[in-house]
């Protein structure tokens, strides 16, 4: 159990194979193509609510791009002055938390990479509009491709858990998915994590795959954290 916990804590890496698309098939191909260098756009925005997988994306993209002998750079509300060359892939995160010697970094930064062959992936939890940040970076943000992030659903939700616990060959129940929709935390990550711990606490005490059983494995988590 105690490593089942651990597991738990501990979602897979993001990647953009791991997630779930849902309304955001569209902008996922997008972000396939540019980090496979197979994408003539190079400014890209992408913006939604908390949860709704915005460094999720950031991260996994800049990671496909890396694996692709891309050089990226990471970038938040802690970087003040940023040295990188022109031609590197920028991952630029919660950009509305910047502060300004921030938002000064990262319009230079955005003004060499335009004029070199980088690229910038930003996100923020506004549209571009909206963003209390200079204008003249707002501009920037607003110049490329702008993304609205769409968060998944209950049923988009509970359809993605269903398919995954298919992969794995289990039945998984309307009233587990359910009552992990209701008590666990409610981001696709941890939610796929939590299933695939299930599974193997199932095969490992060969009981089913119960309410039961997983409201156990929830109180020892509760109980280890």
């Amino acid at each position: 159990m105690k490593q089942l916990v651990l597991d738990i804590a501990l979602p897979a890496a993001p990647t953009l194979d791991n997630f779930v698309p849902g309304r955001n098939a569209e902008l996922v191909v997008a972000l396939y193509a540019l980090a496979n260098g197979a994408s003539n756009e190079r400014f890209f925005y992408l913006w939604g609510a908390d949860g709704s997988g915005r460094s999720h994306l950031l991260r996994a993209a800049a990671a496909a791009a890396r694996r692709n002998g891309r050089r990226t750079v990471w970038f938040d509300a802690q970087t003040k002055v940023i040295d990188a060359a022109d031609d590197v892939l920028c991952a630029a995160d919660d950009v509305h938390l910047l502060g300004a010697e921030a938002q000064i970094a990262l319009f230079n930064l955005h003004n060499r990479i335009r004029g070199g062959n980088g690229a910038l992936l930003a996100s923020g939890n506004a549209a571009p509009a909206q963003l209390r940040l200079r204008a003249d970076l707002v501009t920037r943000l607003a110049a490329g491709l702008v993304y609205q992030l769409h968060g998944l659903g209950d049923e988009e939700k509970s359809a993605a858990l269903r398919r995954h616990a298919d992969a794995r060959g289990l039945r998984l129940a309307p009233e587990v998915t359910a009552y992990l929709l209701r008590h666990a935390r409610r981001d696709m990550p941890s939610l796929l994590a939590l299933l695939d711990a299930l599974d193997r606490y199932s095969l490992e005490t060969k009981r089913a795959i119960t309410v039961p059983l997983l409201r156990e494995l929830l109180e020892a988590t509760t109980k280890t954290s």
